[in-house]
């Protein structure tokens, strides 16, 4: 017998006693429970639905956060069996499930990078990277079992996590599957395309489970549109598809495109999950920027529903109300960033809200339940493209700012004063804590003929000064700062707030730093490098942990 067939029985027969245990326990995560407020674990992308990314835990504190020390690090591989597979150190074996519709042709190799949430659900944590799903244990970080998943190939630019059902895992691949594992083992259950490999979709973002719903989208940087759709997670069959730009005469927002052709292929992708409110039944989400993406011309109008805050009921998926956060995008300048809900008393009256900071240096206020809108207001301090805001509260996009031949010079960059990595929101506070990027481009017109800027083509661009940004607590009522702290690095990472009156994120020198979430004093930072995603919270045997990730490898800090 082979030494690897040796190890494959030897961690069959190591793990089936403890996966018989795991399945006498019962269902890991019933989905009632991600109603509950976010306090222990970390069962869905922001935690919980409201995508507060705050937890009521306060072990860690202003007080106490200058005592937190290293729980344990462990470094994660990917890629297939052959190319680090098994675990040795400090324990047991871990099985490998390989999946998947590639022929193996196609490899990213054994190098991950973490983007994404990571799942904490009854102290195992739910890992994923492009193609490669892992299970740790909470408490030190060791192996239970890897999935790996062959890919056709696509665009392997990262993955926002996982979802939870029951005893089911799901996630997204690249090359636009949805894929259904059993949490306790691994193995695989079923697997579903959500969109068409040939016409250059890939799927990027963490599905979010509602009662159940398994809400995926997807992604496409050319011409195809956009759309959001709900599967049944016991079956996998698609429930119904909801599209963000219209697909035939008659639907909503037409008449903001010259015709029914350039509104089919208008983009408005699905990059990031969003926000559910209980009470409504309405799934809040935003959309992605219209295409071409730096060429206007044919396709005057507003463009809708691209860069848009939409609502849709989550049974029917039917849309209930939007607003655009940038009519005419000719910037990329995505919508694509977690709604965050809360509740605020406005004018003395009790009201239900959403706020987005968004990619284009504004930050809006409306009524989730409505769609009505309160507040639009610059955040990003250089921000420069607008004309006008308008009465509805969109702002007026200015002509001169777009990619022209002799070069405009704007504000903010590509990449936006915020991007994809989520904020964050404190009821104890009452502050939306975001990233505040700033620069300025130069953006040249390379390619005036629309028929050949399909895409993000067309244009050319050069990065120009350093501006100084920030981590930044506004007022969701007023978008105006309470707080901000100059990074001397930009930033990295998303963030968390906790009821310990902290918030964690990363300076983008290096540090992953912690921040009195009142004031912004910083109180602790450890130099581990530049965070890839967004720092969680969970309790542990009754302890309070912090976790993150640095690329390939994941820190777990405790109080000593």
């Amino acid at each position: 017998m082979t030494l690897r067939k040796l190890l494959l029985a030897a961690a069959s027969l190591i793990l089936a006693p403890a996966l018989v245990i795991s399945q006498d326990e019962g269902v890991l995560l019933n989905p009632v429970d991600i109603y509950k407020p976010l306090v222990d674990s970390w069962p869905v992308y922001s935690g919980d639905y409201t995508g507060q990314r705050f937890s009521a835990l306060k072990q860690v504190n202003q007080s106490t956060v200058k005592n937190l020390t290293l729980a344990w690090t462990e470094e994660l591989t990917a890629g297939a069996p052959g190319g680090g597979g098994f675990r040795f150190g400090g324990g047991a074996p871990a099985q490998v499930i390989v999946g998947g519709e590639g022929s193996g042709e196609f490899t990213t190799g054994n190098s991950a990078n973490i983007k994404g949430s990571i799942l904490m659900i009854d102290d195992v944590l739910y890992v994923t990277s492009p193609d490669n799903v892992w299970a740790m244990d909470a408490r030190d970080g060791s192996l239970l079992w890897r999935y790996f998943w062959k890919t056709r190939g696509g665009t392997h630019i990262g993955n926002r996590g996982a979802a939870m059902w029951n005893n089911y895992l799901f996630f997204e691949t690249p090359d636009n599957y949805l894929v259904s594992l059993d949490a306790r083992t691994g193995e695989e259950r079923w697997h579903v395309e959500i969109a068409d490999f040939e016409q250059q979709y890939f799927s990027t973002p963490a599905p979010i489970v509602i009662d159940n719903h398994v809400l995926v989208g997807t992604g496409n940087d050319l011409d195809a549109p956009g759309f959001l759709q709900s599967y049944d997670p016991e079956t996998g069959e698609r429930q119904w598809i909801f599209y963000t730009v219209p697909m035939k005469a008659g639907d909503p927002g037409l008449e903001t495109w010259p015709n029914l052709d350039t509104a089919r292929h208008g983009g408005g992708q699905v990059w990031i999950p969003g926000s559910f409110d209980p009470e409504t039944r309405l799934y809040i989400f935003g959309t992605g920027n219209p295409t071409p993406g730096y060429t206007g011309a044919p396709r005057p109008g507003d463009n809708l529903f691209t860069c848009t805050l939409m609502a849709v009921h989550v049974d029917t998926g039917e849309m209930v109300w939007y607003f655009q956060t940038s009519a005419h995008d000719t910037h990329d300048w995505d919508s694509a960033q977690t709604p965050v809900l809360y509740d605020a008393v406005v004018d003395g009256q009790p009201r239900k809200l959403v706020s987005t900071a968004a990619r284009n240096g504004y930050f809006y206020t409306v009524d989730r339940v409505t769609g009505e809108h309160l507040l639009t207001q610059k955040f990003g301090t250089y921000t420069n493209w607008a004309l006008e805001t308008r009465p509805t509260g969109v702002v007026e996009p200015n002509p001169a700012k777009e990619a022209i031949i002799p070069g405009s010079l704007v504000s903010p960059v590509e990449g936006g004063v915020v991007n994809w990595p989520p904020p964050a929101y404190s009821p104890a506070t009452g502050y939306f804590y975001t990233h505040e990027r700033n620069g300025f481009n130069m953006l040249y017109l390379t390619e005036p003929d629309p028929r050949g800027s399909m895409g993000l083509g067309g244009k050319d661009r050069v990065q120009i000064g350093s501006m100084p940004s920030y981590l930044v607590a506004l007022d969701p009522l007023t978008g105006k700062a309470a707080w901000k702290h100059e990074w001397p690095g930009g930033g990295g990472g998303g963030l968390l707030a906790t009821a310990g009156n902290v918030v964690f994120t990363g300076d983008g020198s290096d540090n992953f730093a912690a921040f009195d979430a009142t004031n912004g004093s910083p109180l602790w930072h450890t130099r581990i490098g530049n965070p890839s995603n967004a720092p969680q919270t969970y309790m542990v045997d009754g302890r309070q942990h912090v976790l993150v990730a640095v690329r390939d490898r994941l820190y777990a800090f405790q109080l000593y």
